[in-house]
């Protein structure tokens, strides 16, 4: 049996839940349509305001905790947030919406003064608000914070919230009816305070939600955000506010700091956790940071998927990336930060996990696929490449692998640009494309003996070739330059040689229901291939699934083993826990310790050993 207010009772409507809005938004509509304006006088609009600017504050706050870029170096807990925990915290709002609703019910109470009859301002109600926050509100949630921390009412009610390892702003919010009635409690209490006092006034309810949101989102987001020195400047600031710091410790031991927001009535209590203040120096100096052992180097697709990352939206970020109608009014934000990064952005940290014990991180350049066809722009892309490797070699990282465009042949010849002109790199640069080749070719079914391959000059699309024909598969290469060909069919041994097959137009094609697509292709070009075709694809972007008579195949990606830790992020299409083949590449690479940079052309006879290493090491297909 379920026990009382451990279960949200709209927990079954899911997305439907908001409709709890309905009769605020009716009533606030209908008070706009009769007045002709904002309907300043009308509670119910004012209550929809502060949800809006409640909702604010937790994403901002989510926003500023994961952005890596900013924060890493101040991060208490160094795990990230995985799925597991985004799944349990996806409905973190339910404390915001009973809040939302207690306060409509309160406000439509005789007992509850019109918003007409209020000042804007009112000193005595703050005045008042503060010392009934800390006389009631502060030793009260203690109390009930430290007893929902005593058997049955831990196991029942507060566990749940405990569940979450690595706290973030959301986890503020996240928790059983019970517990956010004991914050709607502690939060109220100094406003009905004011009120019943007759010093209530607008801003006060504005000004008194928000500080509480801003502070339990600071305290929950992970950042050290108030200097240690502030500390040693004012001792007796340690006892008037809390820390991240300060309530990570709570969350992982579970028997000490259990205030609201002031440790005076923990001191007094007896219930300071000792290292309290020593960990937060640390935290705060930055010696929690830790360098990376693998670095993935990516760069931003378009502006729309630009929304996709990590510090955006978490609605967006842990799942994969799908363009949804409520972006689209943002799109002239994201064009904004496009042009701004052009000119002022470097590279920057996006996402990281753990991986048996190494540390691997994902960093972006700030260039856009569109921009690495622009030829003015190559020579600095190059350059902001060139800073991340060094970047990497200086802080002693030891693999960085290669995204993508980030190693694109007409660009920097797969990498070789970099290693020829540092050949002292201390960081191997990897490609990556040696398993993504792999991938491709563990794709295509053993009964198969003929194939169609376009983009079949390119690096891929030459190891492909290669590798193919010595398998005896003949290989329909399409591409005009007979010169570009016949150098990749001398590189076949002698016997091999007669299984490629140099072709100019798509309907050579015709037969053939294996295609391999290096090159991106029209609908037009589609129309050639014969129904019950594969395609296969290692081109960017993938083509358009024009053929309801054909399938698709995704881009070449790798799983990560089950053992990886606080992946929190799917790697733009990808499925969670997937990541691209090159990534994976450079997480092979990573774990086997090899030595040499992979770089340049392909070396087809490590294509097995690469695929052998990668599924030692618990990668799969996805």
């Amino acid at each position: 049996m379920v026990s009382p207010l451990s279960a949200w009772p709209w927990a079954s409507l899911g997305a439907y839940k908001y409709l709890l809005y309905g009769p605020l938004v009716w009533t606030a509509v209908q008070a706009w349509r009769e007045q002709g304006g904002p309907p300043t006088g009308s509670w119910c609009f004012h209550l929809l305001v502060l949800l809006a600017l409640r909702s604010l504050t937790f994403q901002l706050w989510f926003s500023y905790g994961n952005m890596l870029f900013f924060t890493r170096r101040r991060r208490v807990v160094r795990d990230g947030v995985d799925f597991q925990q985004i799944d349990a915290e996806w409905d973190w709002d339910n404390l915001v919406i009973m809040q939302t609703l207690l306060g409509a019910m309160a406000t439509s109470s005789a007992l509850f003064p019109a918003i007409t009859d209020l000042r804007v301002w009112d000193p005595r109600g703050w005045a008042l608000a503060l010392l009934i926050h800390v006389a009631f509100s502060e030793p009260a949630f203690r109390w009930a914070h430290k007893a929902l921390h005593q058997g049955p009412l831990f196991s029942e009610y507060h566990s749940k919230h405990h569940s979450s390892p690595v706290t973030q702003p959301l986890t503020a919010a996240y928790g059983t009816p019970l517990e956010s009635l004991v914050l709607t409690l502690a939060m109220g209490a100094p406003i009905a305070g004011a009120f019943l006092a007759g010093a209530g006034s607008v801003s006060l309810v504005y000004g008194h939600i928000f500080v509480f949101d801003y502070l339990r989102c600071m305290g929950y987001s992970n950042v050290e955000v108030i200097s240690h020195k502030t500390f040693q400047a004012f001792p007796f600031l340690r006892y008037l506010i809390y820390t991240p710091t300060y309530l990570s410790l709570h969350h992982q031991e579970k028997d000490c700091n259990f205030c609201l927001f002031m440790p005076l009535f923990d001191a007094l209590g007896g219930t300071v956790h000792p290292k309290s203040w020593e960990l937060q120096k640390e935290v705060d100096q930055g010696k929690n940071d830790r360098v990376p052992d693998f670095v993935f180097l990516a760069h931003v697709v378009d502006v729309v998927s630009s929304m996709h990352v990590p510090f955006a939206f978490r609605a967006c970020s842990s799942l994969p990336w799908a363009t949804h109608l409520v972006l689209l009014p943002l799109w002239p934000i994201a064009f904004c930060m496009m042009v701004f990064q052009v000119f002022c952005s470097k590279t920057f940290t996006v996402s990281f996990y753990y991986l048996r014990g190494r540390f691997h991180q994902t960093w972006t350049i700030p260039r856009y696929s569109f921009q690495y066809f622009i030829p003015p722009m190559k020579e600095g892309i190059n350059h902001q490449i060139e800073l991340a490797i060094l970047r990497a070699d200086k802080m002693g990282v030891k693999v960085l692998s290669l995204a993508a465009l980030n190693k694109n042949e007409a660009l920097n010849g797969g990498g070789t640009l970099f290693v020829s002109k540092h050949p002292n790199l201390r960081v191997r640069v990897v490609h990556g494309n040696t398993l993504t080749a792999a991938v491709i070719l563990n794709e295509i079914p053993s009964n198969v003996k003929e194939v169609f391959l376009t983009g079949a000059t390119s690096k891929l699309g030459r190891a492909i070739a290669l590798y193919l024909c010595r398998k005896k598969i003949r290989v329909l290469m399409l591409t005009l330059s007979s010169e570009r060909f016949l150098k990749i069919q001398r590189e076949a041994p002698a016997e091999f040689q007669q299984y490629l097959v140099q072709v100019t137009k798509y309907h050579a094609a015709k037969t053939c229901k294996t295609w391999l697509v290096g090159k991106w292709l029209s609908p037009r070009e589609q129309r050639w291939a014969p129904p019950g075709t594969h395609f296969h694809q290692f081109v960017v972007p993938p083509v358009i699934e024009f053929r309801r008579d054909c399938t698709y195949g995704k881009l070449a990606a790798m799983r990560l083993p089950k053992d990886v830790q606080g992946l929190g992020s799917c790697e733009y299409t990808m499925e969670r826990g997937v990541v691209h083949a090159c990534h994976a590449g450079g997480v092979v690479h990573c774990l086997e310790g090899w030595e040499h940079h992979e770089v340049g052309a392909i070396d087809v006879d490590r294509i097995d050993v690469v695929w052998k290493a990668a599924l030692k090491h618990g990668l799969s297909p996805p």
